[in-house]
């Protein structure tokens, strides 16, 4: 049996996620030309299969972003990232379901149908990089990549129960991520363990100059895994732990705070104290941006152009109420609102204020000797399907520990530290700017010493 066959199995076998977007046979014919173009000697990631989330640009596949007003559009050119990955030997294995331009919190908003917890088929595996999460939960390949404009990355790698990365923003190249939130979004790898995750980081990390918001900055090396962690100093936010925090979830963080002592580290409670206003901050912020960012799908320079539009509001109606789906219409709305003549200023000048106080609380945390932060990942393990559809604020509610890595533009890391019900519970990591290197050497420790089995 052939790689390409072995990755194509693992990935038919894993169908009834509905976590693949591409048809296997495609895959296969796709993986069949990578494999004959793959680089000499190899690479880096040498026959490593990713898949990748349906808002990257690559040339095999097409980029819907789980929208109808994209269906079958193809690229005519590929995401740095991705040609980095192929650079190392990486094979691209399909593209994944996603919420609708990566709006949401569980992938129960993409316009092809939900994906499925590898564990439980009743909940969510997260979102909105939900199908990237459930695909490496399942172990049908050890890494992917995602996006991350307020924790799509790490939020669905904690229900899934895998390793989530979100790099400071700048990091990598967001060249061929289709924008949500240009200054939110950012590219994102998935793995199942922090070695995986770490590989895919540093390989598709580094200068780029196909974008502007990229840092001048060498790609990320691996660091060494230390013997413990002696040395670092972790701080313990005491916003993240509020008294409605699931009590499964704070038992698997206080474990995992105490094995941290044992494994040397220093730890110290700490106050980010702008921290309740994340979420508002952010949903003010990133529908603006969404709103702006969304103008271009209007069926001119994006979407079909329905027959019979009269005049252009009719082309646009058409176009984007077909094409739209309902959680994308109303964030744009929300956007378009709170840049409108009248309200800027009240809302999202406001909201920019907010987001520089909240970057500030992170610096002055990590000013006074504060290495990494750790914190839950979310306040609950996996919900039902269909629980918060009803109720957005609740869904919203599910990114309150991950939107202020975002909003700060600071790496941030998700790794499992233990179950509850059977279910994955996610512990977090957030780290100075372009400080990876030190956040991934304490996740190498932590995840050797931890055990993700333990029911809390």
């Amino acid at each position: 049996m052939t790689a390409t066959d072995q990755i194509v199995d693992r990935l038919t076998a894993a169908a009834p996620l509905h976590a693949l977007l591409t048809p296997t046979a495609e895959v296969r014919g796709a993986l069949a030309a990578q494999v004959a173009a793959a680089p000499a000697g190899g690479g880096a990631l040498a026959g490593m299969p990713v898949v990748v989330k349906d808002n990257i640009c690559t040339l095999e596949y097409t980029t819907t972003c789980g929208s109808r007003i994209l269906e079958g559009y193809r690229s005519p050119f590929e995401a740095t990232a991705i040609a980095r990955l192929k650079a190392a030997g990486a094979l691209i294995a399909g593209k994944t379901n996603c919420d609708e331009f990566a709006m949401g919190s569980s992938t129960e908003h993409s316009a092809y149908g939900r994906t499925f917890h590898p564990i439980d088929r009743e909940r969510v595996p997260g979102g909105s990089s939900g199908g990237s999460a459930a695909l490496v939960g399942a172990g049908a390949v050890p890494a992917a990549l995602g996006s991350e404009t307020g924790g799509s990355v790490r939020q669905p790698a904690s229900f899934c129960g895998v390793v989530g990365i979100k790099p400071t923003y700048g990091r990598v190249s967001r060249y061929g991520l289709v924008a949500f939130g240009s200054s939110l979004d950012q590219i994102g790898v998935f793995g199942r363990t922090v070695s995986d995750a770490g590989r895919v980081l540093a390989v598709i990390s580094g200068r780029d100059p196909f974008d502007s918001t990229c840092e001048d900055r060498d790609p990320l090396p691996l660091p060494a895994v230390p013997e413990n962690l002696q040395g670092f100093v972790i701080g313990i936010p005491k916003e993240y732990f509020p008294p409605d925090l699931d009590p499964g979830v704070r038992r698997a963080c206080d474990r995992t705070i105490k094995l941290l002592k044992d494994l040397g580290a220093a730890v110290r409670d700490v106050s980010l104290p702008h921290t309740p206003y994340a979420i508002p901050t952010y949903y003010i912020i990133a529908p603006a941006e969404a709103s702006s960012n969304l103008a271009r799908y209007d069926g001119v320079r994006y979407g079909p152009r329905p027959a019979g539009a009269v005049d252009v509001r009719a082309l646009y109606r058409a176009t984007r109420g077909h094409g739209f789906g309902a959680e994308v219409r109303r964030r744009v709305l929300v956007g378009t609102y709170v840049l409108s003549s009248g309200y800027y200023d009240a809302y999202y000048r406001r909201a920019q204020r907010m987001r520089s106080l909240i970057a500030q609380d992170f610096r002055n945390v990590f000013d006074r000797g504060v290495d990494l932060l750790f914190t839950p990942s979310t306040p609950t393990p996996p919900f039902k399907a269909g629980e918060k559809l009803g109720d957005p604020v609740a869904m919203y509610l599910a990114d309150i520990f991950t939107v202020t890595a975002n909003l700060a533009g600071l790496p941030a890391l998700t790794l499992p530290i233990g179950r509850v019900d059977g279910l994955p519970v996610g512990g977090q990591l957030i780290a100075p700017a372009f400080l990876e290197d030190e956040m991934l050497e304490a996740a190498f420790t932590l995840e050797r010493a931890v055990a993700p089995e333990a029911e809390a």
